[in-house]
């Protein structure tokens, strides 16, 4: 292929024949750009799990949630493979799906009764109370069925 051939081909490798210059020269951009300071980066006050692939961590970093419980576990092994490897993506998914249930368990222990039909907006805003309602009636049913076969259990054992 001849460089020369295609139309437009190194349109921009004369620096006289600049086509950004009048957008440039209106806001005031020189284009030089090299010499500038990367900000500093952000104090963590948490652990951060960043990929392997990164030398540095960005200047800015999240920390409203931590790794933690086994959720945290999981993410911290998914953070020792490439990100171009299945391994990665999948315990990272699998991490989700665990730190969902923690928050189940977070919300009973704390004695607040999760909704998840409401929360995760299979039910309208309209028909909350009766999701609610459902929920409350299968988390009932499930306690009830625990409590009868833990008796048959302990009756069956005497």
């Amino acid at each position: 292929m001849d460089p020369a051939t295609v139309v437009g081909w190194g349109v921009d490798a004369d620096p006289k024949n600049d086509p950004t210059w009048p957008i440039r020269d209106r806001s005031g951009d020189d284009g030089a750009r090299a010499d500038w300071t990367p900000p500093s980066a952000q104090v963590a006050g948490v652990e951060i799990l960043q990929s392997v692939e990164y030398g540095r961590r960005p200047a800015v970093v999240g920390e409203s949630t931590p790794p933690a419980g086994l959720s945290g576990m999981v993410r911290r092994a998914a953070f020792r493979f490439s990100e171009g490897q299945w391994g990665h993506w999948l315990l990272l998914m699998g991490a989700d799906r665990l730190n969902t249930v923690e928050g189940l368990l977070q919300d009973f222990r704390r004695g607040r009764m999760p909704n998840p039909l409401f929360e995760m907006g299979f039910v309208k805003h309209e028909r909350r109370h009766e999701a609610a309602l459902a929920t409350a009636a299968v988390v009932g049913v499930a306690v009830a069925g625990l409590v009868l076969l833990n008796r048959r259990r302990h009756h069956l054992s005497l």
